[in-house]
């Protein structure tokens, strides 16, 4: 553990929920669901009025609007979320040099490299999240402080939402101690089962257990660095820049796919284009990996060492069909992609001719699917300018016409209108308004 070391985690509330409900007046104090339109959408945020329904992050968009059917379900308009994340992003390197963000709207800070004075470290963190929410119009972020990032995150999602938690050295055990072992970075169902197996549940039981046990049951690696993190020792630093750790492309379908030639066809165009990334980063990739996606939402995923490094279109696609031929694809397929990682700085060809090496083993995950997220034309949600009446957002569209809330960030709730798509006076997605 680094010595007096400070590492801030923050997690922006509810992201894209809360910008929809910032920017449009009317949806203030109202569940909002961002993502779930359309038979196949999955939810990628929802507003925490929207959660006390049990509506969650990646559950089927049609389960949603059963648990909610009075929600506002809005399609993603992800330039206004990556202006506001921005904005977050430019303020904590205000802080620190060191900011490592992970996602639009989480980041770690290393704070030993700012001029904080840890004997006033509520005081600075208050003033953090006022500064914020003054920048971006009124979001809020929940912050967590401890000496390493596993203590640190586990702080902030203690602080949720719109709060924060600093956690002193001499606390972080007992803070951790009767944590569910699934909370521990790097154990998932799989693992998780494993443990729950031989009676470990908390993080305090993996304390009791022996060293010896926990790599016996996970494998070396995973046991030992479980244990590191049940006693709180997180020794990873804060990077604020970090190389790409993979290049990939996917598709997602409109209808299940059952065709195997038709999707080695889509692999084939996919591995090219991962190709032309590869080269374009100027490195070369020793494993190739494929995703697919069922109709259920579970997920395989398949890697495979190429015994050398390449980025050869031939190579990339030759492995990504042969990992393809692994999996069985006759009750349809939703999505899938292409990726490679493991980069080398130079090419190492393969120097024989013998069978290529075993496959790692598959593992199944469950991620979420933003693919009915991301809004195109009329969406419900998207921000339209009318010549006469101003800024405003579709309430919904169909037979050629368009309903339109006029409304901004700035007003009050304002009226409904519907329009003809073709109005000459209607223009979608205006400029954004800048932030303050």
């Amino acid at each position: 553990m680094r010595s007096g070391a400070r590492i801030l985690h923050l997690d922006l509330d509810a992201f894209f929920a809360a910008v929809e409900q910032r920017d449009k007046p009317s949806l203030r104090g109202k569940p909002v669901v961002v993502g779930g339109a359309g038979p196949r959408g999955v939810v990628a945020t929802a507003s925490y009025e929207a959660r006390v329904f049990g509506v969650r992050s990646a559950m089927p968009g049609t389960e949603a609007r059963r648990r909610c059917p009075h929600a506002a379900f809005l399609g993603g308009r992800f330039a206004a979320y990556r202006q506001s994340s921005e904005v977050v992003m430019q303020l904590l390197t205000e802080i620190s040099p060191a900011v490592e963000p992970l996602s639009l709207d989480e980041a770690f800070v290393d704070l030993a490299l700012s001029d904080w004075d840890p004997a006033h470290m509520a005081d600075h963190v208050e003033e953090l999240r006022r500064e914020l929410a003054r920048r971006t119009a009124g979001l809020t972020a929940s912050v967590g402080v401890a000496s390493s990032k596993f203590v640190a995150k586990i702080a902030s999602e203690a602080a949720k939402p719109d709060g924060f938690s600093i956690v002193e050295e001499d606390e972080e055990l007992d803070f951790i101690a009767e944590l569910p072992v699934r909370s521990v970075p790097g154990v998932g169902p799989v693992t998780e089962a494993k443990l729950t197996a031989i009676g470990m549940r908390t993080v305090a039981d993996l304390r009791r257990a022996s060293r010896e046990e926990l790599v016996r049951e996970l494998g070396r690696a995973a046991g030992e660095s479980l244990m590191e993190l049940a006693f709180a020792r997180d020794n990873r630093r804060v990077q604020s820049e970090r190389e790409a750790k993979s290049i990939s492309t996917e598709d997602t379908f409109a209808v299940n796919i059952v065709d195997r030639s038709e999707l080695e066809r889509i692999l084939r165009r996919d591995a090219a284009q991962v190709a032309k990334r590869v080269q374009q980063a100027g490195v070369f990739a020793r494993t190739v990996a494929v995703k697919v996606r069922f109709a259920d939402f579970t997920t395989i995923s398949k890697a495979r060492s190429l015994g050398g490094a390449t980025d050869r279109e031939e190579s990339i696609a030759a492995a990504a069909v042969e990992l393809l031929a692994e999996v069985d694809v006759r009750e349809g397929v939703r999505l899938v992609g292409v990726s490679t990682s493991n980069f080398a700085a130079s090419a190492q060809e393969r120097l024989f001719d013998e069978d290529r090496q075993a496959s790692e083993p598959t593992t199944t995950t469950s991620e979420v699917d933003v693919s009915g997220v991301r809004g195109h034309g009329w969406f419900p949600g998207a921000e339209v300018f009318h010549r006469d009446h101003g800024r405003g957002w579709v309430w919904g569209a169909g037979l050629g016409r368009v309903t339109i809330r006029f409304e901004n960030r700035d007003s009050s709730p304002g009226p409904v209108r519907t329009f003809r798509v073709d109005d000459p006076a209607l223009m979608a997605n205006p400029e954004l308004l800048p932030l303050p």
